[in-house]
């Protein structure tokens, strides 16, 4: 009995930014691209209410209807949009060799090239408080949302470098920032700190944790304990960003992708290519510093060019289309 596997030309996995940015590009490439959703269909921008700093959008826009868009446009040239989640692949070693996916663990699937784009999720602290009010006060990008709290009372957790600059570019926009950090020190580097010290509207405390998230619909405050006392002590607020890291979404590709070790994966300096032939990433999942949807979508660009050049050089034909390919 012959098994019928599909075999495409592009297989996208994720579908925020980088995924859809790929797609469009790739589909103009007559690609043919299939989208493999993920479990967060759009990424990370469906859980962010406003989003004002991507290009094209003057009033801007909500991270929802951001994506919707994204997907409008991607299935305009062709893309097939699928909900599903990749839940194994095996990528071939030689170039030109065909990397195959297992969809929902059930459903095999064949492709020429590969773009991950599966993204970093976003680590928070765990509070019911603090996921019920995300998207009205709590956030996990200063950068991204921080204008809204323009003139405001904020806070920030986190120990790190990362937190020490999302504490200094609120400084800058906000009335003033209440530094949370666990320990009776912080892990930045001495420059980082030396920034955080410097700047009058900043409050740091030490061996201090967010007990609760003040407020129903929106934050109005934060109840803050310290680690070592035990005691409570309240503030007002109205936006609390965690700092604490991200956790990038590559647990299916080790043992076969060179990652480092927090996990992201690597690519050639210049390209989005892997250490896999026809394997690319793109956004969040190989981006720690940056993490903006404007740069994600930037390396899904990047990451359709290079399938196609790849394409190109393996003598990929034409014809090889969606559904055709069939494996006795």
């Amino acid at each position: 009995m012959s098994e019928k596997i599909e075999r495409i030309k592009c297989l996208i996995i994720g579908s925020g930014p980088a995924g859809y940015t790929a797609a469009i590009y790739a589909a103009r490439a007559d690609m043919k691209p299939v989208v493999y959703t993920g479990m967060e269909p759009g990424g990370q921008l469906t859980t962010t209410t406003e989003v004002d700093n991507f290009p094209g959008y003057p009033e801007g826009i909500d991270g929802p209807s951001m994506m919707v868009d994204l997907q409008k446009q991607a299935e305009r040239f062709g893309t097939q949009v699928r909900i599903g989640m990749i839940t194994e692949v095996n990528f071939a070693t030689e170039e030109g060799g065909i990397h195959t996916a297992v969809v929902d663990g059930k459903t095999k699937i064949e492709a020429n090239t590969v773009i991950i784009s599966t993204g970093a999720t976003a680590k928070y602290l765990g509070l019911e408080s603090e996921q019920r009010l995300r998207g009205g006060g709590v956030s996990a990008c200063a950068v991204c949302d921080g204008f809204f709290y323009r003139n405001q009372d904020v806070a920030i957790v986190g120990a790190g470098d990362t937190a020490a600059e999302e504490a200094s570019y609120l400084a800058n926009i906000c009335k003033s920032v209440t530094m949370l950090v666990r320990k009776d020190h912080m892990r930045a580097s001495k420059a980082m700190q030396h920034r955080v010290n410097s700047l009058e509207n900043i409050t740091v405390l030490y061996n201090s944790e967010v007990d609760e998230v003040l407020g129903d619909t929106v934050v109005e405050g934060l109840r803050i304990v310290n680690n070592q006392t035990q005691e409570k002590h309240e503030i007002a607020i109205t936006g609390i960003f965690i700092a604490i890291g991200h956790k990038p979404n590559t647990d299916i590709f080790k043992g076969q992708l060179d990652m480092g070790e927090d996990g992201y994966l690597k690519t050639i300096p210049g390209s989005t290519k892997t250490n896999m032939p026809g394997v690319f990433a793109s956004g969040d999942v190989q981006d720690k510093i940056y993490r903006q949807a404007i740069t994600a979508a930037g390396t899904g660009c990047m990451a359709a060019l290079d399938a196609e050049r790849y394409l190109a050089e393996v003598g990929v034909v034409d014809e090889v289309k969606a559904g055709d390919y069939y494996v006795e």
